[in-house]
């Protein structure tokens, strides 16, 4: 059995088994041939797990017992607990993509899910930062302390009542030039944040100022930043790497204090942590994305390129960033304009 179906077990045990084997077969497809994450394998078999329970408690103990009626009433169920549109949207996608592959391995006799509808899910409009809200949280780390978490303050920083010997001192000035890089690679290239944690040293092209990013399902791209952005690797790859690399660094670009490859939630922290040091509003990395997108637009990119540099599958996830750029153009309108 797989990793994913191992991961997943305790929670279809009180399942029939002809079922908990299609829970289990369908987690290994996910991860082994649609080549999910481990997070997007979780949430699908935690609704198949839904779905399946619901489906028992109706009355079927076979798969192939599985239809339509099931799919609504699962949903509709969902629904009056109170879940939201865009979990109610999910879950009914959860359901399609499984009927689908149990149809496909002979588990159903029909697709019973291809006639399922869900919800239209709210898209709310992003927050983004303006351009001058976004320089001012990259430069931060030039001229605040190191906005790290408590466990890498403990690891990097001296004790208060003692001045920092030369190591203490170089390991503060490495994670401080390390936050600087994170926060200039991110807003320069608008990647994800488990993107910027899994670079490796090897996948910065620096003549050609590229790096190479590995997104969702595995899928690889090529992604430009600018001069900041290289003045901030250089500075981290020549001062601040040496000083934090240890046994547990490997290949990773990005360290934590402690050696081992950077952690996307304590990127979060940092990112969150420059943010309201610096009087911004609340910030994450995603924010950060959402601002490189809407920038990029605004300024003339092309609607396409950004797509391809944030990596989207669909131009729909991308068109979004098209309306958060409207919006702000009728703001600036009824602010300024005296017949608004």
């Amino acid at each position: 059995m797989s990793g994913p179906a191992r991961g997943t077990r305790a929670t279809h045990q009180a399942l029939p088994p002809e079922l908990r084997d299609a829970v289990d077969d369908f987690a290994d497809h996910l991860s082994r041939v649609r080549n999910r994450s481990a997070h997007t394998v979780r949430a699908y078999v935690t609704d198949l797990v839904s779905l399946l329970d619901h489906a028992v408690r109706m009355g079927c103990v076979e798969l192939a017992e599985l239809d339509l009626s099931v799919l609504r009433s699962w949903l509709a169920r969902q629904r009056t607990t109170g879940a939201a549109r865009t979990s109610l949207a999910r879950r009914a996608a959860s359901a399609r993509a499984f009927s689908a592959w149990a149809h496909r391995a002979g588990l159903l006799p029909a697709d019973v899910g291809a006639a399922l509808a869900s919800p239209r899910a709210h898209r709310e409009l992003p927050t983004v930062l303006r351009a001058d809200q976004a320089a001012a949280l990259v430069e931060a780390p030039t001229r605040l302390p190191p906005a790290s978490t408590p466990k890498e303050r403990a690891t990097a920083e001296p004790p208060d009542a003692a001045e920092p010997g030369p190591a203490e001192g170089a390991a503060v000035e490495a994670v401080r030039l390390r936050d600087r890089v994170l926060l200039e690679l991110l807003y320069a290239t608008g990647v994800r944040i488990s993107e910027a944690c899994g670079l490796d040293v090897g996948d910065v092209d620096h003549g050609r100022r590229v790096i190479r990013v590995f997104g969702k399902g595995g899928r690889e791209r090529s992604v430009p930043y600018g001069v900041p952005a290289q003045r901030a690797l250089d500075d981290w790859l020549r001062r601040g790497r040496p000083a934090l690399v240890g046994v547990r660094s490997g290949d990773a670009l990005l360290l934590g204090a402690r050696g081992g490859r950077l952690n996307p939630t304590t990127a979060r922290q940092i990112v969150g942590g420059y943010a309201e040091a610096t009087g911004l509003p609340r910030t994450s990395p995603h924010g950060l994305r959402h601002s490189a997108a809407t920038h990029l637009l605004e300024g003339g990119a092309d609607l396409r390129a950004v797509q391809e540099l944030l990596g989207h599958s669909s131009l729909a996830s991308t068109q979004i960033y098209t309306h958060v750029s409207v919006e702000r153009l009728r703001a600036a309108y009824r602010q300024a304009h005296p017949r608004a």
